[in-house]
């Protein structure tokens, strides 16, 4: 180890972070660990997935495992920005209008199948994201200092959907890809379900809090004291100007996705029980950074081409230090 940070202890309190959503996850430990690099390095995450695929109760469970409070939103094409932020309301009691809060007012956020919303609904959601905080009424509103948005979305549905504009794409620090279980957890799944557990009766089994916002605050300072050498912001730097040089790629990283990566790699590292950044560690999350900020270029992408396929060839062309 180097520098003052205990890294083992918090590596340790992570570990029981991680076994506590694992209770009810089963399968999908780089997903967790994803989400939980994430959400230290304060940043929002954007799940993909089909449905069934456990992805509402993953957020919930994390929620619950840090203590911080939850909230849902199910979008759909009608839905108002003020259905997100809150609105004012006439009180005969006070014979004035009164700010009666949104669900945005919450520490973990889950927005569902968020390209179902208009143009005008995700931009309302977009101040909360990039300022946290949301205006209406003339007025600004802090959010909590937890505030963090974990959005979902269906890969193959497009009826009635709405593409996310790049802008906003660019503010979620991460893209999380949540697959089918292998064949060995399905079952495992099926062995929990046998045993009792079942996800619609949650408030039957409730997971006890790891930590409270004091504690949570002290990781994610911890994340922000972890070391990354010259050589490594280099090879950060180089991996997101690579993107933008591809013949494969008609849009490629932009500043703010070399910061995303420098964050997520310091929220891996101490996820690991170092207090210092490797090259690995920027590889490793390179993908889950940058997959949804690339635009993979017409001709590959009629071939079905991916950006992770791109960004994987950019990766062994992009010399690591040693």
């Amino acid at each position: 180890m180097t520098g003052s940070l205990n890294a083992t202890a918090i590596a340790e309190t992570l570990r029981r972070i991680r076994d506590s959503v694992g209770q009810r996850i089963i399968g999908q430990d780089i997903v967790i660990d994803e989400i939980l690099v994430a959400f230290l390095a304060r940043g929002h995450v954007l799940v993909e997935g089909v449905p069934g695929t456990a992805k509402t109760l993953l957020v919930r469970s994390l929620a619950e495992s840090l203590g911080a409070a939850f909230g849902r939103i199910q979008f759909t094409p009608d839905l108002m920005p003020s259905d997100v932020t809150g609105v004012s309301v006439f009180s005969e009691a006070t014979r004035g209008f009164e700010f009666r809060a949104g669900p945005v007012f919450t520490d973990l956020l889950l927005t569902d199948e968020i390209n179902r919303a208009p143009a005008k609904t995700q931009a309302a959601l977009l101040e909360a994201m990039q300022e946290r905080q949301v205006t209406t009424d003339g007025k600004t509103r802090p959010l909590s200092a937890l505030f963090t948005v974990f959005a979902t979305q269906n890969p193959v549905e497009y009826e009635g959907t709405f593409p996310l504009p790049e802008a906003q794409l660019d503010r979620f620090l991460v893209k999380v890809r949540v697959d089918y279980p292998t064949a060995e957890a399905e079952v495992a799944i099926l062995d929990r379900y046998a045993g009792g557990f079942d996800a619609d009766r949650l408030a039957d089994r409730p997971i006890a809090p790891v930590l409270d916002a004091a504690g949570i605050a002290a990781l994610r300072n911890a994340v922000d004291a972890v070391t990354v050498a010259p050589e490594v912001r280099q090879y950060i730097a180089a991996i997101v100007r690579a993107t933008r040089d591809d013949s494969g790629l008609t849009l490629g990283g932009s500043p703010r996705a070399t910061v995303a990566l420098f964050r997520a790699a310091r929220g891996a590292a101490l996820l690991a029980g170092r207090d210092f950044a490797t090259p690995d560690d920027v590889k490793d999350l390179a993908p889950a950074v940058l997959r949804h900020r690339l635009i993979v270029a017409p001709e590959l992408d009629v071939e079905g081409r991916t950006a992770d396929e791109v960004l994987a060839t950019i990766l062994t062309r992009v010399p690591a230090p040693q």
